[in-house]
Formats: structure tokens, C-alpha cells, sequence
């Protein structure tokens, strides 16, 4: 595996390479990251991954200055995947003066759920990605680019993008990973201590618990339903943001014509200091 630091390194070492596939991270990687590495192999005639801790996705008090910093262990886990070029670029290397030129996404779909109790992060999220992909894509005919289904919002917008932009890029969304208890595979999970961590489940429990009642007792008892789930979630120590039943199109609420439309449940919550999200498809 070629460790580059630099776009211009970078840029050289792809330059053989006309279809590249990559997998954007912030490190601290664990075995959703790897499966998605795996799934791009195959995908590209070159495979790529970066890591970078992005300044724009974090808000003030948020934790960008304590974000986990794993770097040999990351490096140890491409190689051992088979990664070909890990791009770790220095915060001076994608943003060499202050990044005036931003990526907003439409606010219909960005500043709600995540968007709402975290605003701007998903222009934070956009202008990183547009950036690593002007990094990744340069004069390259075509690409694809791997995002986890975890961060649900996230891959939805980025994948928008890519169609407003017209980039000659694949998006493909990668399973969400999760533990044997059900918990989904994120890196904000080492912040939990062993009690939280033996809780964290009930979050895609809730979720699931929601998703099945909705589709039992039909989409009139919707907003009635994500209440109670909020409760029975806070009632456990929680501090529940939203869990709420979206259509998977456009991320908003169903209305009570869409019974047969698909539809996606998600959730967001702090538990002790950590912050959780997770989604299930319905």
C-alpha cells in the first residue's frame, strides 16, 4: 500500500489508473470501513482510501480536537484489506487558505434530523467530499466511491451531488455493519464505557420496535407512535434527538396515502456523553 500525504502525490501516483475506487474516512477505522474497501476492489482498477478528520463537519463544541486518531492501526487494516493508496492529507493540504467556496446542499433535505440538531454540518460534509473527489477524480473518465448506509442523510446528499454536478462518479451505499447484539459498527462507539456500551443496543432496538409498529398500525398513528418511542428511549437514560419514520425517497414524513412506499426509520440519541445514529430500512 502507497501511503501519499499531498494532492499532487496523489495525482501522480493514480495517474496509470483510469477508474479508481475509493472510500473516504476519517480513521479510526473498524470492520464497516474494511467492508467497504472490500467492496470497492472490485469495483475500480485502483483502490483508494483516505483519512482525514474534517474542521468543517464539527461545530464548536463538538469533539473534532478528542475525534479518535488510530493511525498505525488504520494503516495495518487497509494493507491487511488490500487498499492500494491511502491518501492522509494534513489539514494545510486541503484547506492551503480558508475554504470560502462551499457546498451547500438543498435544505430541504440537509437541515433536517441530522441537519437540524447539526447545523452546517452537511456543508461541512459536501465541500470535504467535492474536494476529495477534485483530489481522487482529476481527469479521470469515470470512478466510484463507496459510502456506508449508516450515515443515511449523508450518503443520500452526497449522492445528489454527484447527479447535480454530473461527476462521472458511482455511488454506492454499503450495508450498515453491525455487532452480534445488533448495535451498528461506528467509531463515536469506543466513547462508550462497558454499561453503555451493554445499552447502546436499544437504539436499533427502538428503531426496530417503531418500524414495526407504524407498519402494524398504519401511518395515521405515526407522529403518536415516534412519541411514545422517544419516551420509552429517555425513559432508559437516554437523550433521544429524534427516531422518526421517513420516506426513503426524499427523507420526508409519510403521508397516510404512502403505505405501500418504502420507507426508512431513523434515530439519533446521546447516551451519557456519546452520541448515536443509526436507521433501518422498512
Amino acid at each position: 500500500m502507497k501511503i501519499v500525504h499531498t494532492i499532487a502525490d496523489l495525482r501522480s501516483q493514480l495517474a496509470p489508473h483510469q477508474r479508481p475506487a475509493f472510500v473516504a474516512t476519517m480513521g479510526n477505522l473498524h470492520d464497516g470501513h474494511i467492508a467497504l474497501v472490500n467492496q470497492a476492489k472490485p469495483r475500480g482498477d485502483v483502490t483508494v482510501a483516505s483519512i482525514f478528520v474534517n474542521r468543517l463537519q464539527f461545530a464548536p463544541h463538538e469533539d473534532f480536537d478528542t475525534y479518535p486518531r488510530t493511525w498505525e492501526a488504520d494503516c495495518e487494516k487497509l494493507q491487511a484489506a488490500g487498499c492500494d493508496v491511502l491518501f492522509a492529507p494534513r489539514e494545510t493540504d486541503i484547506y492551503p487558505e480558508p475554504q470560502t467556496y462551499k457546498v451547500h446542499p438543498p435544505a430541504e433535505l440537509a437541515d433536517i434530523l441530522e441537519g437540524h440538531f447539526r447545523p452546517g454540518f452537511f456543508v461541512g460534509v459536501s465541500t470535504v467530499v467535492m474536494k476529495l473527489f477534485s483530489c481522487v477524480f482529476a481527469g479521470k473518465p469515470e470512478g466510484v466511491a463507496l459510502f456506508g448506509k449508516k450515515d443515511y442523510q449523508q450518503q443520500m446528499i452526497i449522492k445528489r451531488m454527484v447527479q447535480q454536478f454530473a461527476l462521472p462518479i458511482e455511488i454506492v451505499a454499503g450495508e450498515t455493519l453491525r455487532a452480534a447484539d445488533g448495535l451498528a459498527l461506528s467509531s463515536r462507539n469506543g466513547y462508550l464505557n462497558v454499561q453503555e456500551r451493554g445499552e447502546a443496543v436499544h437504539l436499533s432496538l427502538a428503531l426496530k420496535a417503531l418500524g414495526e409498529a407504524v407498519k402494524a398500525q398504519e401511518l395515521p398513528k405515526r407522529e403518536a407512535l415516534e412519541a411514545a418511542a422517544m419516551q420509552a428511549l429517555a425513559a432508559r437514560g437516554w437523550k433521544p434527538d429524534y427516531l422518526t419514520v421517513r420516506r426513503r425517497t426524499d427523507l420526508l414524513p409519510p403521508e397516510s396515502t404512502d403505505a405501500s412506499t418504502a420507507m426508512v426509520v431513523l434515530g439519533a440519541a446521546k447516551l451519557g456523553t456519546t452520541r448515536l445514529i443509526d436507521n433501518l430500512e422498512i
